[in-house]
Order: structure tokens, then sequence, then C-alpha cells
């Protein structure tokens, strides 16, 4: 499969929004929301989007390996954001003047402090030695996961960097149908974004885990191909995500044959997410985590090690990844 996008920055619509001013179904306390038109994107069009490949949009947090300290490690998305009064001033803009464009930001005392290892996400543009935000006011980064840091404790849980290891769900090489979760090296994800998804992410809308005993893994962005899409044409999404099977996903990402990512989620089609079953969770998945791969006499509580844990399940197959309930082991 060629090398897919990496998500850096905010993913634009496949269709042109517009703001309308109800409730928002998908933030709490925004009064207003962004929906989709049924006129595609120029942008869309421009990158061909009829070719592109089509992939599952997961409801998660994003993440990024990349080299840390000479080692691979995995990063942390954090936006650098706008003090609550610059956030004010753009809300209040954005408010009477129903788009983002125009709002004027000052790089060097709008925004909040970020920590020292905090670096920016690939494309984001400089001014005067300041990262600049885009016109939503984001300015997208990545801090490392360092295993001493509570605050990413879940992120943490999905690697090891002793062993150079990372939990991965991914398509199993030889059935497209099963899913596999695998403890594969980090170098292999090198330059790569990934969700992380479980238990503690988002409501768990996939249903990993429980709260006693958490599981989460990491997905990489554009492993899981939507294979039967629809068209790009608002209808026929609106109706594939209602009543297909496949459709009962959070969106679509586009990755173009020139890398740009197009997406599509449900609620700018005015849909709700989750909504019961997801395809995700309907699917069969097998467990490759080997525990001779790597020394758990290293890890200071094995019992409660992800991996440790995983690996007593090596070559078992589930109905779904719900059925992994490590409170069995």
């Amino acid at each position: 499969m060629r090398r897919l996008g990496s998500v850096q920055q905010k993913v634009p619509c496949v269709f042109l929004t517009e703001v309308r001013e109800e409730p928002s179904r998908k933030r709490d306390r925004q009064q207003f929301q962004v929906v989709a038109t049924e006129n595609v994107n120029p942008v869309a069009l421009e990158s061909d989007i009829d070719c592109a490949l089509a992939t599952e949009k997961l409801d998660g947090t994003c993440c990024y390996v990349t080299t840390y300290n000479g080692e691979p490690y995995l990063w942390a998305r954090l936006d650098r954001k706008p003090t609550k009064q610059a956030d004010k001033r753009f809300k209040k803009y954005q408010h009477s003047q129903k788009t983002c464009k125009g709002f004027t930001w000052d790089v060097e005392e709008d925004f909040r402090a970020v920590p020292d290892s905090w670096i920016p996400a690939q494309r984001v543009q400089h001014e005067n030695g300041h990262p600049v935000p885009d016109e939503h006011g984001h300015t997208p980064g990545w801090v490392p996961v360092e295993e001493t840091n509570k605050q990413y404790c879940w992120h943490s849980s999905v690697v090891n960097y002793e062993a150079g290891l990372a939990l991965v769900l991914r398509p199993h090489s030889e059935d497209k149908g099963l899913l596999e979760v695998a403890s594969i090296p980090l170098l292999e994800l090198m330059e790569q974004t990934l969700e992380l998804i479980g238990t503690n992410i988002n409501g768990n809308p996939y249903g990993l885990g429980s709260k006693k005993h958490p599981v989460h893994v990491l997905v990489p962005h554009g492993i899981l191909q939507v294979r039967n899409a629809p068209p790009v044409e608002y209808q026929q999404l609106y109706s594939w995500f209602q009543e297909c099977h496949e459709g009962r996903v959070e969106g679509i990402v586009w990755h173009c044959n020139d890398g740009t990512l197009i997406k599509v989620h449900r609620h700018h089609l005015g849909l709700k997410w989750p909504d019961g079953d997801t395809f995700l969770s309907s699917r069969p998945v097998v467990v490759h985590v080997d525990r001779r791969t790597y020394d758990p006499v290293s890890l200071a509580d094995s019992h409660k090690d992800l991996f440790c844990i995983l690996s007593s399940f090596n070559g078992e197959h589930f109905n779904s990844i719900r059925d992994i309930q490590v409170e069995n082991c």
C-alpha cells in the first residue's frame, strides 16, 4: 500500500461549509455549528478526489512518531491555544462576521505558553520566529510522551521505549476483513501520524476495555480503507452513513494522489455520532503480542503493563475488539 498522508494540519471538509446559529452537536456550550452545504469544496476537486483513497476517520486523539533525544518516540497532539482574552475577541469576530477569515492575531501576545519540548506541526508558517495560527486560531503541534508525565498515561500505555515497541491495531496482512492487535517496532512508524483510541479517549465509542481494566491502541492514519466508498455527493454520502453497515463510522478521510487530505464528519451532515454499534467494533480481531519480543522483567509493574497483559492472548481470535477484556486474563 502506498504511503498515505500525515495528519499535521487541520483537514478541510469535502463540502463547502457554513455557520448556523444553533447549538453545536459536536462541542458543548458552542452556540453555533459548522455544517456542510451540498457544494463540493474546490480544494477537493483540484486534488481529484474521485481518484482518492477513502479511509475510515477514527474518533480518538492524534499522535505522531518521530525522534526525541535521538530515539523513536511517540508524541501527543498539543495545539498552541489563544489566551482567554484573545479567544474571546476571536469568537466575537467569528460570530459577527460568520467566518474566521480576516481576523488578525498578535503572534507574540495572544497565545499561551507551551512546554519547551513542544514542536510545531509540519508546514506551520512562522512570523518573526513565532509559529502563526491557521484561520481557525489553531497552531497544531506535538509534545513527547514521557512515561513520567501522568497527563499522557494512556499514550504511555501503548509504547515500550526500552523495547522500542508500540501497540497497533491494523488490518491483518493476509485477511483484510480481519483486524490485528500487534506489537511492532516504533521504527516502522517513523514520521507517521496515528489515532489513539480506547477506554479513556472521547467516551470510548468503540467499547475497548473497561474503567477498571483500560485498553488503548494506536491506529495508523489511512490504514482502515473504506472498501465500498460512496461517490462524493451530499445525498449519497448521507444515505451511506445512515443505511450501510460500513457507514457506521465517525467519518471519511480521503487521501488524494497529490498528498492532500480531505474529510467529512457525520456532524457536517447533521448526523449523530456515536450512533449505536460502530463498524470497527463489528470486525473480528486477532492478537499478536509476543512477550518474547521484550523483557517483562525490566518493567516496574508488569501485571499492569498492557503489553504483558495482551501477550496472554497471543494468537487468540475474538469476534470484536470489545471482547478483549483484560480482566479475564
